[in-house]
């Protein structure tokens, strides 16, 4: 599983991209059984314009994105209890993504990380803007494409920003940054590429220890990779088979297993050791499946994953082998969270789900539509609610107990 450090567990709430540990595990009082009216209610619902980018909850306040008149972007703060706007802050930002991109829109993308009262958003033009999470007022800002001097990803800036002690990690600036937290100066950069249309990153960065070791681990449009945190030296990188470059799920840690999942590859389990001869990276199991933009939730040693099918499998990550996968077909994706032997999945249309987490069999325990508006945004969970950004608004549910 994937390694929490210090730093994450000191949080509360849901601070980054998949939740505190970036594994889409959520804490707080248990799941009821149910989705129905007694047991998830809506508690508040805010207008908002376009956005693509997860919540994230913290201290009491719930902050999410959006673009606004195709022109600016911003970050609002809202008070988690009541949906009361606490404050507003916008640059001029927005893009045009490439015309076969262009169904799913041009909105901003990445989901903001809070940590120790601020927040570091990325805006889709390679800029990454740090912000006081009481007012909103900016504390630095990073421009990828002026200091590196690199092209406009064509895509945005998709990844999402790992804070870890005075680090934040991202996947920007045709490469892999590190960034002081306290002024956004780069400390080191590693993986260069020549970034635009083919090289700029889908995928979002995790910390973990693998062969014994703590390292950055890395997902770019061909390989994946480990870096050495402190100066970002390359462990060791293995390609990763794609249709143009689709690799976009977080990778997931499983003890010293790296598992993948690729539009136009496989599943893959790659195991990595490491000895007096460097590091090695050995095929441990791989499965025909593919994945799409859904990174799975690993609940004991199973994964639970939707995939490019729009079907829903269970594998076995000791082995790779397939426990079940759904009879039927959903959305084109799904946003996953766990708790204990339960599965909620937000699909982009709306509808929420509620499985049971078994290896035995797909069981779906129940279902609701809770926005008739597009939700490709992550679903956040923070204590007994469940923050959904939909396209054009952003709700507040509440879990009920019997």
């Amino acid at each position: 599983m994937l390694a929490m450090t210090a730093s994450v567990r000191a949080e509360t709430g849901w601070t980054q991209w998949r939740g505190p540990g970036r594994d889409g595990i959520a804490a707080g009082p248990t799941w009821p059984d149910s989705l129905d009216e007694k047991h998830l209610r809506l508690r508040w619902q805010v207008p908002l314009a376009p956005g693509y980018s997860g919540p994230i909850a913290a201290d009491g306040r719930v902050f999410t994105t959006e673009t606004a008149d195709e022109k600016y972007e911003a970050v609002t703060a809202f008070d988690s209890d009541t949906g009361r706007k606490l404050w507003r802050t916008q640059w001029e930002g927005a893009m045009s993504v490439p015309f076969f991109a262009k169904s799913n829109g041009d909105w901003i993308r990445s989901t903001p990380a809070y940590a120790e009262g601020r927040l570091y958003v990325a805006g889709m033009r390679d800029v990454l803007v740090c912000l006081e999470a009481a007012d909103g007022v900016q504390v630095w800002r990073m421009d990828f494409m002026a200091a590196l001097g690199t092209p406009l990803p064509s895509f945005g800036f998709v990844c999402s920003p790992l804070v870890d002690g005075d680090a934040v990690y991202t996947q920007a600036g045709a490469s892999v940054v590190r960034l002081h937290k306290a002024d956004g100066r780069v400390v080191w950069r590693s993986m260069a590429d020549a970034g635009g249309m083919m090289d700029s990153a889908f995928s979002s960065p995790v910390l973990a220890d693998l062969a014994g070791v703590r390292q950055l681990v890395v997902q770019t449009r061909e390989e994946l990779a480990g870096l050495d945190p402190t100066d970002g030296s390359v462990l060791w990188r293995q390609p990763v088979k794609s249709f143009r470059g689709m690799n976009i799920t977080t990778p997931v840690v499983f003890g010293d297993l790296v598992i993948t999942s690729s539009y136009g590859g496989r599943t893959y389990g790659w195991r990595v050791s490491h000895d007096s001869g460097g590091y090695r990276v050995e095929t441990a199991w791989e499965h025909k499946a593919q994945g799409y933009m859904s990174t799975p939730v690993v609940i004991g040693d199973y994964a639970y994953h939707h995939l490019r099918s729009q079907r829903v499998m269970c594998l076995d990550l000791r082995t790779g082998a397939e426990q079940w996968t759904s009879p039927r077909s959903f959305g084109k994706y799904w946003s996953l969270v766990a708790q204990g032997n339960r599965v909620l999945a937000l699909d982009q249309q709306g509808e929420l789900f509620l499985l049971d987490a078994t290896p035995a069999a797909f069981s779906l325990r129940d279902s609701r539509r809770v926005s008739e508006s597009d939700t490709w945004a992550h679903l956040a969970v923070a204590d007994s609610r469940l923050f959904v950004r939909a396209l054009d608004a952003l709700q507040a549910w509440e879990w009920q107990a019997d």
